[in-house]
């Protein structure tokens, strides 16, 4: 029977089923999906309310907020009032820390994917019965706490660490380097803690290279760097783009590391954020830092995967 055959009666009628089986199947598809939205809101979009919410607030002498707007939060992250005449003076402290940890963050990304990429290559042209066995290897470091981690480089590297006494002993120094409580300190730790989300992500690209590929374009006498820049490298930009982010974004950001070994001395983001919330005493100060955190790395984020997903669809 064909659509010209049926009356109007039944077109109807079956324009009406059709519609209604949309609407219970929208309706469906938003009660499956109502759990998810109350998690999202309760632990994500709330606590930003919260925070939004105390960075216009004033600071309580002995912690916490007061309940009168102001906007002297954002105002104190780039002046201090003289305490004499009350004049504005415009003061970089911050943003010296903010570019401090902006830097310790980009050299991470760099390193970790220098040192991510051949790993992850590695892992993926080994056999399939292999490849399982490197991930576990891989994913070790998960098991235990980042803490414990950290606590284990400090004893490491410390003057009674591990690496001096060993360079002592062969002769090669007279007296222990001093590496706890530096920058080098600071950089190690942060390169232990992410080098993992680089090279998972990585994996996950290369794996589902097409090797054919690489060996068509070694039959067409490109050489290996040129089989590496115009092959290997833009089709697993994928990965790269997201190790990127998933190792950039936490170290910009990383507390636990930078405290323990770098001893407080010197400061990162999050070391600043949470001296505002303990001895600083100024909730919203310091919630105006993690909000002007958040912005700049939303902004970076938008033109880098827009600027970047552009020549991923083009390459």
């Amino acid at each position: 029977m064909t659509t010209a055959t049926l009356s109007p009666t039944t077109l109807s009628k079956a324009a009406l089923f059709e519609a209604q089986a949309v609407k219970t199947s929208a309706r469906r598809n938003r009660l499956l999906s109502l759990p998810a939205l109350i998690i999202i809101g309760i632990f994500g979009v709330l606590p930003l309310l919260i925070i939004c919410v105390y960075s216009f607030l004033v600071a309580a002498p002995y912690g916490g907020v007061q309940w009168q707007f102001s906007t002297d939060a954002y105002l104190n992250f780039l002046f201090q009032r003289d305490i004499f005449d009350d004049t504005l003076q415009f003061t970089s402290d911050f943003l010296i820390i903010y570019l401090r940890s902006f830097l310790f963050a980009v050299v991470t990304t760099v390193i970790c994917l220098l040192l991510g990429f051949p790993t992850a290559y590695f892992m993926a042209t080994r056999p399939p019965a292999q490849r399982n066995w490197w991930v576990l290897l891989i994913t070790i470091p998960f098991w235990s706490n980042l803490l414990v981690r950290t606590l284990a480089i400090m004893f490491i590297i410390r003057d009674e660490g591990l690496i001096n006494n060993a360079l002592l002993a062969l002769g090669v120094i007279d007296k222990p380097i001093t590496m706890l409580y530096t920058n080098f300190a600071i950089q190690l730790g942060l390169l232990y803690a992410f080098l993992p989300f680089m090279v998972l992500p990585l994996y996950s690209s290369l794996e589902k290279l097409d090797f054919r590929l690489i060996e068509a374009a070694y039959d067409l006498y490109a050489t290996r760097r040129q089989v590496l820049w115009r092959v290997i490298i833009p089709m697993s930009k994928p990965g790269i783009i997201a190790g990127c982010l998933l190792v950039f974004i936490p170290a910009l950001g990383a507390y636990v590391t930078p405290l323990i070994l770098g001893g407080g001395v010197h400061l990162m983001i999050g070391d600043l954020i949470a001296q505002q919330f303990g001895s600083g005493r100024n909730w919203p100060l310091g919630c105006a830092q993690a909000l002007i955190l958040m912005a700049a790395v939303l902004v970076a984020l938008f033109f880098y995967v827009r600027n970047t997903s552009g020549k991923v669809q083009h390459g």
